[in-house]
């Protein structure tokens, strides 16, 4: 069973979403980026998406976007990326860990290289927002070779047909975007959030996490109630921001981000009160 599989199956055993944050590899610098990833598992992190630093990152809002350009500016790239996740895994060998981000870097790294390199170093899962299904195969046929799961996106928008097709090669885990646009610009509507969750569920066995809109932890208990995972990512990276912009050393960013990360999964993780979706 796959590290993706078990923290999920685990996690509905006992009747508890994930916690998910997302957080820019390389962002502000290398070494805070990686004291933020070690720290994110003893926060409450149930998985973890890590973004590959990209210049033109489309589907995303001006707080991820800001953190792709501080970490290429500090001289992030695709081998420090997995770099990362490998000290990761030196004292983690349980938190599942999703790269997210742009098709372009992986074909510039070239795509069945980088599949082996990302299994080596630890990666779980990828979720590249521009590859759709229809051309994922040359990606996701030397990922699956090297047991690395491919998610993927529905979206407000996707009918059945479109579900059908989204569905089928997908592995790992569903990511539902909760809001139509970029990411951090706007905020869920609980009741469509719900309907399309339940909907996806009827179609698939695949736990089902939601991104796109959750800004606080009142907001991730209200998407944990109603979904596997409630993934967090502008707010975390925006805190990342300001901190950086105000002079804050490493151990300060780090400590602050930890402990936002904590307070959101305390709320994920109390939101069901034991109650299993799905």
């Amino acid at each position: 069973m796959s590290r993706i599989a078990a923290r999920f199956t685990e996690l509905k055993r006992a009747g508890r979403a994930a916690f998910v944050p997302f957080v820019t590899a390389g962002d502000p610098d290398f070494e805070t980026s990686a004291a933020i990833l070690n720290a994110l598992p003893a926060a409450g992190a149930d998985l973890i998406e890590l973004g590959m630093p990209f210049s033109d990152p489309m589907a995303d809002g001006p707080a991820v976007q800001a953190s792709s350009l501080r970490a290429l500016d500090a001289g992030q790239d695709m081998h420090k990326t997995l770099e990362l996740v490998r000290r990761f895994r030196k004292g983690d060998s349980k938190t599942p860990l999703v790269l997210m981000g742009y098709y372009n870097p992986i074909h510039h790294y070239g795509t069945a290289k980088f599949a082996k390199d990302a299994a080596s170093a630890g990666v779980d899962g990828l979720i590249v927002v521009d590859l759709p299904p229809e051309e994922d195969e040359v990606l996701r046929v030397p990922a699956k070779g090297q047991g690395v799961d491919i998610v993927r996106l529905a979206t407000p928008t996707t009918n059945d047909a479109r579900l059908k097709r989204v569905l089928d090669g997908a592995s790992g885990y569903l990511y539902y975007v909760s809001v139509a646009g970029v990411t951090g610009t706007k905020c869920f509507d609980e009741t469509e959030v719900r309907t399309a969750v339940a909907h996806i569920k009827k179609a698939s066995e695949l736990p089902v996490a939601v991104g796109f809109g959750i800004k606080t932890p009142e907001q991730a208990a209200q998407i944990a109630q109603i979904a596997d995972g409630a993934v967090v990512g502008s707010a975390i990276v925006s805190r990342i921001a300001e901190l950086t912009a105000n002079g804050a050393k490493s151990e300060a960013i780090v400590k602050d981000v930890a402990g936002f990360c904590r307070s959101l999964a305390d709320s994920v993780h109390a939101a069901r009160d034991g109650a299993v979706v799905g």
